[in-house]
């Protein structure tokens, strides 16, 4: 009973938490849907997001209210077909999301280069691959992910073998072979290299930041009026995105590696470490909304348009 009652206030728990997040990233959607419908041009910047909101949306909800139904008891909702595609749709979007951020890490870097900078000719370039790149992300991790579902046979209800590792409302295949080894290389490899172009990005963007508002200090002495500076302003965007971004995959690398080889109960299992590795998706949208200069300029762009 104790144990049914505390699954219960988790499920609670994680439920109003997921709720926020999917409200977060649907007011970010909302807020470029208007922008578009009102006939506002988007930057390459707005592209990324946008693409970065969806998957957090969709990571969301494909990670986050399984395992809520299942602490909230109904552990078998799902057949064998729902949970090929719950699981795919979820390392899909966990992979975008990665892929976003360090697209969105590289953009900012290269384009808060000064003019006269090296960078200037790869600046230009870069604008016009922003939209085919943030699409060629999602066919790449289709296809990356294109052998999840056979990993996933279904139900844990259907049948019992050892190979299978139990996480609540589906299971996984916890095969250790040299196929697995390589394809899993594969993965890592592809999310390394994401990892270290947007940790390479991020110190050389605050680096730059750092040096220009030296460079500027008496200006900003002379402008008191200013409480924060623009790179201030910036780099308190970069941060928390980046540190929350690497906190949050190295849970969800945790859990991955768990599912994947333990065949018993792992921190899969556990809904206090799916938090931890659904936090970014869940903050993520509301960093965001906290940089844009006023609320009206969200839900109703039409009016700064006026001015």
């Amino acid at each position: 009973v104790k144990m049914a009652s505390d699954n219960l206030a988790m499920g609670i728990f994680l439920f109003s938490q997921i709720t926020v997040g999917v409200l977060g990233n649907s007011s970010i959607l909302f807020y470029y849907l208007i922008l578009i419908l009102t006939g506002r041009h988007l930057m390459p910047k707005d592209l990324i997001i946008e693409h970065l909101t969806l998957a957090n949306g969709l990571s969301l909800i494909s990670r986050g209210i399984p395992r809520t139904m299942s602490d909230f008891g109904f552990k078998y909702f799902l057949d064998d077909v729902g949970c090929k595609l719950i699981v795919y749709i979820y390392r899909i979007t966990r992979g975008m999301c990665l892929y976003a951020m360090c697209l969105l890490s590289c953009f900012q870097a290269i384009t808060i280069n000064p003019s006269n900078s090296r960078w200037m000719t790869l600046k230009h370039r870069v604008t016009k691959y922003i939209g085919p790149s943030c699409s060629l992300g999602w066919i790449v991790h289709l296809i990356l992910n294109i052998l999840t579902p056979a990993r996933v046979p279904g139900p844990i209800y259907n049948k019992n073998a050892t190979s299978r590792m139990k996480y609540g409302y589906c299971s996984w295949f916890a095969s250790g072979n040299v196929a697995t080894a390589l394809y899993m290389f594969l993965l890592c490899f592809s999310d390394g290299l994401c990892l270290g172009l947007m940790a390479c990005s991020s110190v050389s963007m605050v680096s730059l930041l750092y040096r220009h508002k030296r460079q500027v200090k008496y200006i900003h002495s002379a402008q008191n009026f200013l409480k924060v500076s623009p790179e201030d302003r910036a780099a308190q965007t970069i941060l928390p995105l980046v540190c929350i971004f690497v906190i949050s995959y190295l849970f969800s690398s945790i859990v991955v590696i768990f599912a994947t080889y333990s065949k018993g109960p792992t921190l899969w299992g556990v809904s206090v470490f799916l938090f931890l590795e659904i936090c970014f998706p869940i903050v993520c949208p509301f960093v965001l909304i906290s940089n844009i200069k006023s609320s009206s300029s969200i839900f109703l762009p039409c009016c700064s348009r006026k001015k």
